[in-house]
C-alpha cells in the first residue's frame, strides 16, 4: 500500500538556473508492504518517489521504488523528510539512501 507522504514543486528560480522552462513536481510515498510474511528480509516499509515534468505539449513521469527498506516506520519517515527537504529525484534516490545508511540513521 502506498501512503502519500508529501510533495513539492521545484522553485521556478532553481529550474530557470538549470535551463528548465517547465514545472516539475516531486511526490514522496511511504510503502507499507502487506506481504511482509513472504519477504525473506522481513522489511515492512519502503519508499517511492514520483517526478512529474509538465513540458509544453507533454507530461513526463518517472519514478523509483525501494520496496523493502526498513522495519522501523519512524526511520522511514525520517528518510522521507530528508528526501523531500532536499528535493531528491527518482534518479538519485538510491545513491542518497546509500549515503544515509552509512550515516548515523542506521536504517
Amino acid at each position: 500500500m502506498n501512503i502519500f507522504f508529501g510533495g513539492k514543486f521545484i522553485k521556478k528560480e532553481e529550474l530557470k538556473e538549470a535551463g528548465i522552462e517547465y514545472p516539475i513536481k516531486l511526490e514522496y510515498y511511504k510503502i507499507i508492504n502487506e506481504d511482509e510474511f513472504v519477504n525473506k528480509t522481513n522489511e515492512k516499509y519502503g519508499i517511492k518517489i514520483v517526478k512529474t515534468e509538465y513540458a509544453k505539449n507533454d507530461v513526463n513521469v518517472e519514478n523509483e521504488t525501494i520496496k523493502y527498506l526498513s522495519n522501523n516506520e519512524q526511520k522511514v519517515d525520517e528518510i522521507l523528510n530528508i528526501l523531500k527537504q532536499n528535493e531528491v529525484t527518482p534518479i538519485t534516490v538510491k545513491d542518497v539512501i546509500s549515503d544515509i545508511s552509512k550515516s548515523t540513521l542506521n536504517i
